[in-house]
């Protein structure tokens, strides 16, 4: 009698207490680890959006130094060092072909992709012929180099492009720059451009996950250009080489993992604009972010 009075005395959960307490701690666990999911989830893509901001300011800032030394001339003077006051090298410009031109700037819009040496005639194909990726664009400009007995004054030429990457299936592109040098010594009439001198290199990558890459030229009033200035048999263009005085670039990278929950449907889709008539339509789950950016040039023509 006496022990099942002391069995009615102890305290305890019953079961139905327990299943509502497994309940309660389940809904707070799951609301908890929903909470970090999101506030990790936005913190990711806010790294993802810094980060294609970063690295598309420092290609910008690498095109900023090519394209204001366009068209740049090194004035020796009078030295007693023996070399000629002004550059002795050969101009070649007018009507040759884009890949020999000495032009400060060339712009090719949506150009062939990838890159060939002068005389070469097999530029990439692009992945479908609705692809409006990507313009290319060549800068030229002289420089000195006083301990170089042979070739004193230099000449290089800068080349911006993109070429496709297929990586598994994700097709897309990269941006790509190339450095030629203009071999010509003092003694020489004429020269060539190379590509194995100690400066140059082919093909150094700058940015992966490229979607588009567009400039356009303007003039001193800052209208667009056109016809597009290049040399060749059309003198309107030719004429046109020399009175860019800056250069609107826009620069569209992709995020490299997908950024949305969702993809984009046809009545909605998910817009890149451009600044001329490359406004591209997506509907894909990736994030795409541009940079846009007025280059001045500073060696080319004058009142700038």
């Amino acid at each position: 009698m006496m022990k099942k009075s002391y069995l009615k005395n102890i305290l305890g959960f019953t079961l139905i207490e327990v299943l509502i307490g497994v309940v309660i701690s389940s809904i707070m666990m799951a609301a908890m680890y929903t909470t970090y999911s999101v506030v990790n989830k936005s913190f990711s893509q806010v790294t993802d959006r810094a980060k294609i901001s970063r690295s598309g300011r420092d290609i910008v800032e690498m095109m900023m130094r090519d394209v204001r030394m366009a068209g740049f001339k090194y004035r020796l003077g009078t030295n007693t060092l023996d070399f000629p006051k002004t550059s002795y090298l050969q101009f070649l410009g007018g009507d040759t072909t884009i890949a020999l031109s000495h032009d400060p700037i060339i712009i090719e819009k949506n150009a062939p992709l990838g890159f060939s040496i002068a005389g070469a005639t097999d530029p990439t194909p692009k992945h479908n012929d609705d692809d409006k990726c990507c313009d290319r664009i060549h800068i030229v400009y002289d420089d000195f180099n006083q301990n170089d007995a042979t070739q004193p004054y230099k000449r290089y030429k800068i080349t911006y492009y993109a070429e496709p990457v297929d990586d598994g299936g994700d097709k897309r592109y990269a941006a790509y720059k190339t450095v030629q040098s203009w071999i010509q010594g003092l003694d020489a009439a004429s020269g060539s451009w190379v590509s194995d001198c100690s400066e140059c290199y082919v093909g150094q990558k700058i940015r992966d996950h490229v979607v588009d890459m567009e400039f356009i030229p303007l003039d001193a009033a800052g209208r667009k250009i056109s016809p597009i200035p290049k040399p060749g048999s059309d003198e309107a263009a030719r004429i046109n080489l020399y009175k860019i005085r800056a250069v609107d670039v826009r620069l569209t990278f992709r995020s490299k993992k997908e950024f949305f929950r969702f993809g984009a449907n046809a009545s909605a889709p998910r817009l890149v604009k451009g600044l001329g008539d490359r406004s591209q339509a997506f509907f894909d789950k990736y994030l795409r972010d541009s940079v846009v950016v007025t280059i001045h040039t500073r060696n080319i023509g004058s009142g700038i």
